[in-house]
């Protein structure tokens, strides 16, 4: 029996050596005729920095901040998608049709990955093996390990070469 895949999440750190992992994910997507859902986790400030921002910024403002660093890290993704699917256009121009949608969460990473993972139903969750391809000794990232070992649905572990 093979399992269905329907729907993907994609695990993203935005960093440039992503771009195989994505391409990746594409692949099962068209493959499966699965959607794809887009996000990156924004890792939550450290206390000293709230603590700061509450000090020196009426709490309204300091809301605004936040929410607006978040509004600038969605647009962002989206012009990093825009400029992935510009410039695949020409090896599969109907790609950019499976992302369905594209996410930005404040959290730790891989237990706000499994939770968005969870909340959409996914099939699948695909993540880069490690965000920085210096570390190729490391057979993991503490991202990518710690979702495998959480995680109650189907991890794909895309090996991230520079």
């Amino acid at each position: 029996m093979n399992p269905e895949i329907k729907t993907i999440l994609y695990a993203t750190d935005m960093g440039d050596h992503m771009r195989p992992v994505f391409r990746f994910a594409l692949e099962l997507a068209r493959k499966h005729k699965a959607k794809i859902v887009m996000l990156h986790v924004m890792e939550p400030l450290n206390s000293g920095i709230l603590t700061a921002i509450d000090i020196y910024m009426p709490k309204i403002k300091s809301k605004e901040v936040l929410q607006d660093g978040m509004h600038k890290v969605l647009g962002k993704m989206q012009k990093r998608l825009e400029k992935f699917c510009e410039d695949e256009k020409e090896i599969h121009p109907d790609d950019c049709e499976y992302i369905s949608k594209v996410k930005v969460v404040s959290g730790r990473s891989a237990e706000t990955i499994i939770h968005q993972a969870d909340k959409l139903g996914v099939d699948l969750i695909v993540v880069g093996s490690h965000t920085d391809p210096s570390i190729r000794s490391s057979l993991l990232g503490s991202t990518a390990r710690n979702v495998t070992q959480l995680s109650r649905r189907p991890v794909l572990v895309v090996p991230v070469y520079e």
